[in-house]
């Protein structure tokens, strides 16, 4: 238990290091090029209010970008995630320089100031990296598995051999035929897709045995995860019903939706004008594409999209799924549309209407979710909640992730809504903007567990 208490305490400190890395070269930008510039110059403590408030939004989204996770980020992820970071933090300062100044604040210093970070950012990133894993040796790591095997393979995949070091493999079955002897001498256990008799026969020895326990969770699991806790009858109770919000969180997730739909539409709407322009000078084909797709409880609408495709895209009349870059259907406007995500943006109309939400499963077509459904009934439990424009899955899951894996990233999000979990998604949506891998295509009939 020292141990732990050691390494927590240092991870403090080395995280403070890079907050500290960040905000200096951001008070010295603000007292040499802004705070003397201002209409009302501050005193002392209103200096140090400013440069207080860039640590604290710069802390703040480095966290909702996972900035700070050294064992599990690759460096060029954590870089990538600070630099968004310090970016939208040095912006918001910036903005709120400009309203206090009689002009337009000098904008080289706050370029050099981001590059200046930048570069600290991959430094500290680069030297956390080879001091946690030269100070905190690979976990010994078993992994028991059900449906889902090749957990290892991920692992080695996702660079993470460093942190995980795989000394045992086993099926559920074995591993309680041999009375869980697996879990002798390792640190870690992944269960993988496991029922949940055996998972709780696992977990309270894991407990009992100080065993760090990594669950990928079966759909049961990520349902029972919002379970209110009450007391009935002098005995513990966990409640589990359909998603049923608070009033307040829905007046406050419309308003937000008719708030950010609205500004988004009025500041992008020289975007969508040239994109329009585009797409009918390339083949004279219609702008927008309008698609049946479904929302909560099963409802239809049009979904607005621009179009990305041969106008004969479906001319057979089969409804298919995009196989990603390499699907011939697809324009050369149209891919270039798909990998900045411009095509999505009429659907800031479907929001306004009322038929989407900004944050929310991804609405599906009806032939695409009934195919699904023949081998994953449970599919249709996204449909508790108001379709939306980003959601759970697509923040964190990739193009080619699996229905049943996006199934389960948006049973988590409408088990547990809150408007802050709302914000947290929206943001971390620009993240992926800048991740290649996301757009990545799907391979149609894939709708099982993945191993």
């Amino acid at each position: 238990m020292d141990q732990l208490l050691y390494k927590k305490t240092m991870l403090r400190v080395v995280k403070l290091i890079n907050v500290a890395m960040m905000t200096i070269p951001f008070a010295a930008c603000w007292y040499l090029f802004y705070a003397d510039v201002l209409a009302s110059p501050y005193f002392a403590k209103g200096n140090w209010m400013i440069i207080a408030l860039f640590a604290v939004l710069y802390v703040t989204y480095g966290r909702i970008y996972d900035g700070f996770q050294i064992s599990l980020n690759r460096i060029s992820e954590s870089v990538t995630s600070q630099s968004l970071a310090v970016i939208i933090a040095d912006g918001i300062l910036f903005f709120v320089t400009w309203l206090l100044m009689k002009y337009f604040p000098p904008v080289p210093p706050m370029i050099v100031l981001i590059i200046v970070q930048i570069l600290l950012s991959a430094v500290w990133c680069r030297a956390a990296h080879i001091w946690y894993f030269s100070t905190f040796p690979a976990k010994r790591t078993a992994i028991i598995y059900d449906q889902r095997e090749g957990m290892q393979n991920l692992i080695s995949q996702y660079g993470l051999s460093k942190k995980f070091d795989v000394v045992a493999v086993d099926d559920v079955v074995g591993a309680l035929d041999k009375d869980l002897s697996i879990l002798e001498g390792v640190d870690v256990v992944f269960l993988c897709g496991i029922h949940s008799h055996e998972r709780n026969v696992i977990l309270k020895r894991c407990i009992a045995e100080d065993v760090q326990m990594y669950l990928v969770p079966r759909i049961g699991d990520v349902i029972m995860s919002g379970a209110k806790k009450m007391h009935m009858f002098h005995l513990p109770i966990l409640r589990v019903e359909r998603y049923d919000p608070a009033p307040e969180y829905l007046f406050l997730k419309r308003a937000v939706d008719l708030i950010i739909a609205g500004l988004a539409l009025l500041i992008l709407s020289p975007v969508m004008l040239i994109v329009a322009i585009a797409i009918k000078a390339t083949d004279g084909g219609p702008v927008f594409y309008k698609q049946c797709r479904l929302t909560k409880d099963g409802k239809t609408f049009p979904v607005l999209k621009f179009r990305s495709m041969r106008v004969d895209a479906e001319k057979d009349g089969v409804a298919r799924l995009s196989t990603g870059e390499n699907d011939d259907r697809i324009t050369p406007v149209g891919r270039f549309i798909r990998k900045c995500r411009l095509d999505e943006l009429p659907q800031l109309l479907n929001i306004l209407a009322g038929q989407m939400s900004l944050v929310g499963p991804r609405p599906e077509r009806p032939e695409i979710a009934a195919q699904y459904e023949k081998e994953l009934p449970e599919f249709a439990l996204r449909l508790q909640t108001k379709a939306g424009l980003t959601g759970y899955a697509q923040v964190y899951g990739k193009y080619n992730t699996t229905p049943y894996d996006k199934l389960q990233m948006d049973l988590m999000y409408i088990a547990n809504p809150s408007i802050i979990e709302d914000f947290k998604i929206m943001f971390a949506t620009v993240k992926i903007l800048f991740e290649a891998e996301s757009t990545e295509g799907v391979d149609e009939g894939n709708v099982t567990a993945a191993g």
